[in-house]
């Protein structure tokens, strides 16, 4: 297992558990935790050992965002006497979050996320850049940077209408509004909601396995090509999934599948 200020991560089993391990501070983020994301993430990119990823966390709550220390070092951060030079270190330093947490959608690997509790302000963010999401009961999902006197530019606003009714994330993010897991279920949010976390961590780990059973090759492939096709149209998806699979499509893993189908066994990927 390797451990960092606000991390544990453990593979076993092509399968990368990643827990956010903040549990007395409700799992929220100071700088050091969200540049530990990305570094995280961008390891276990280039991990071959590393097939689907599992975002969890310790304790109570899954995440509650950004620790206010943040925005206290976010003033010493851009500081100058010049007030064009200000604003441009304000943006870089918004942009440069924002890296943190695009790492997570930009991993080859799918990103599965368990959430229990609160999953609010820039936790929501990190869950909005996850493959699929589940959710115990107890999950409190909220965009609560308005009550907070800030736009969220971390990627919700963004990430959240392309499988939830934009007016429902119009209301979440106006309002601060809470969604349980039930109702994150009912509105495209959460895959499934489960009665307790430990329930929640077995399903997902048992569907995180049959990933991990499958060609790494394809599955990175199907993600390149839902991604690709979520910002472009039918036509150019097509094309894209067209020259995707004229470029790999000829691979020992398509070999492994048709021996093993005609041998009548499970396939062994490379």
């Amino acid at each position: 297992m390797t451990t960092t200020s606000c991390f544990a991560v453990e593979i076993a089993n092509f399968i990368a558990k990643v827990k956010i391990n903040k549990p007395e501070k409700a799992n929220s983020l100071d700088l050091a935790g969200w540049q530990e994301l990305r570094n995280v993430f961008e390891d276990l990119d280039q991990n071959s050992e590393v097939r689907v990823v599992i975002l969890q966390a310790t304790g109570k709550h899954f995440c509650s965002g950004m620790d206010l220390t943040v925005f206290l070092q976010l003033q010493q951060t851009v500081a100058d006497s010049c007030e064009g030079k200000k604003r441009e270190k304000l943006r870089r330093f918004i942009l440069d979050l924002q890296a943190c947490v695009s790492a997570i959608s930009n991993c080859r690997k799918p990103v599965l996320a368990a959430i229990q509790g609160g999953c609010i302000g820039g936790g929501l963010d990190i869950a909005a850049a996850c493959d699929m999401r589940y959710a115990t009961e107890n999950a409190v999902f909220c965009i609560k940077e308005v009550d907070l006197g800030i736009v969220a530019d971390l990627g919700a606003l963004q990430r959240l209408p392309a499988f939830m009714p934009q007016a429902l994330v119009r209301e979440m993010a106006y309002t601060g509004k809470n969604l349980s897991g039930k109702e994150a279920v009912a509105v495209g949010l959460a895959n499934q909601c489960f009665a307790t976390q430990e329930e929640m961590l077995a399903a997902v780990e048992k569907i995180a396995s049959t990933i991990a059973e499958k060609s790494p090759l394809v599955v990175r492939g199907i993600k390149e090509t839902m991604d690709f096709s979520a910002s472009h149209s039918i036509q150019d998806g097509l094309n894209f999934v067209a020259t995707w699979n004229s470029a790999t499509m000829l691979s020992n893993d398509l070999m492994e599948a048709a021996q093993a189908a005609m041998q009548k066994r499970k396939a062994v990927f490379d």
